[in-house]
């Protein structure tokens, strides 16, 4: 295999990102197979080297000086199946809503609720991507990853994951190629009211199907959440803030209506959103950059091709907000 020609140079990361900013890659690979992969990594063992799935989560203040690896493995197989559960490993490039709907089709159910995430399977783990009350790391038994430092094969558990709140081993450390995801999934489906969007969009049909379910919330994220096709963005741009008790009572005391999901005893959960519109940022431009006139905790580019104008951007929201609540908001995009 000849690597050097699957390796090109100054390439634009623009198309390869969601929120469409400019930056030139100084190297970049699409590998197709395991072997491919190992390989190119070995071949650069001394450059910084960053994976991009589908580009969903992420966008560039600066030109990346290093090795961008753009994963290209597809393929679905089963690996076990009985009467109750099937387990299903799924190449990291494959898209994660044609995934959702190839599960849905054949009655697997456990991702549903996750429909209409834009990303691609690999990334999925990395984010512990989550919606409606579900988390990918329920469904998850197993993770295939390349070390990016030595070209080496590693498989994860779920438990070596080391999954959190958006986060996961792979997204704090960076130093993984995941290759492809095992998901266990189940065979019958029963429907929980977790989430008080889709028990609304559903209150007509007390028993809905696994279908009827995943339509209910496409149209939900379709009427929330702007196609990043003609409105450039990265989804929910900020985490839902974790409070301690002090915080959570001084937040009622100066938002009594404000959302309080209890943790535990000592740890509460708010909603980002309502803090960035009660901060003054429902509907807020600045320049090309601003947030979304449906949902605050989406920012949309409106032209800029200068990842620093969206920072400055966040960096204003996070300082308005905690100058008034004292509440600082962790974003849930990378930058780089």
């Amino acid at each position: 295999m000849n690597i050097q020609h699957n390796i090109k140079h100054n390439i634009q990361l623009k198309p390869y990102n969601s929120l469409r900013t400019q930056a030139l890659a100084k190297l970049f690979c699409e590998p197709q197979s395991i072997d491919e992969l190992s390989e190119i990594i070995k071949k650069y063992p001394d450059e910084k080297k960053l994976v991009l799935g589908g580009g969903f989560n992420l966008f560039f203040t600066k030109d990346f000086d290093g090795l961008i690896v753009h994963q290209n493995m597809k393929g679905i197989n089963i690996w076990y199946e009985d009467a109750n559960f099937i387990e299903i490993e799924v190449n990291a490039a494959e898209s994660w809503d044609d995934f959702v709907e190839f599960c849905v089709a054949n009655n697997y159910a456990g991702i549903e609720n996750l429909s209409l995430i834009p990303s691609t399977v690999g990334a999925a783990p990395i984010q512990n991507i989550g919606a409606y009350g579900t988390e990918v790391k329920d469904v998850i038994t197993l993770v295939r990853t390349v070390d990016i430092r030595t070209g080496e094969s590693k498989d994860f558990t779920n438990e070596m994951c080391d999954f959190g709140y958006r986060d996961s081993i792979f997204k704090r450390t960076g130093n993984y190629v995941i290759t492809s995801v095992v998901f266990r999934l189940k065979k019958h489906f029963t429907y929980k009211e977790k989430y008080v969007d889709l028990t609304n969009e559903l209150k007509k049909n007390k028993y809905p199907t696994m279908r009827e379910v995943r339509e209910a919330i496409v149209r939900i994220r379709t009427r929330k959440l702007p196609d990043y096709h003609t409105l450039p963005n990265a989804g929910s741009f900020f985490k839902n803030p974790y409070l301690t008790y002090e915080q959570k009572e001084n937040l009622i005391q100066l938002l009594p209506n404000a959302t309080i999901h209890n943790i535990n005893e000592n740890c509460f959960k708010t909603s980002s959103a309502f803090l960035i519109d009660k901060a003054g940022y429902k509907n807020k431009r600045s320049g090309m950059v601003g947030t979304y006139e449906h949902h605050s905790l989406i920012i949309i580019n409106y032209g800029t091709e200068k990842g620093k104008d969206i920072v400055n951007f966040m960096k204003q929201i996070q300082h308005n907000v905690h100058s008034q609540f004292n509440i600082w908001l962790e974003p849930e995009v990378r930058m780089y």
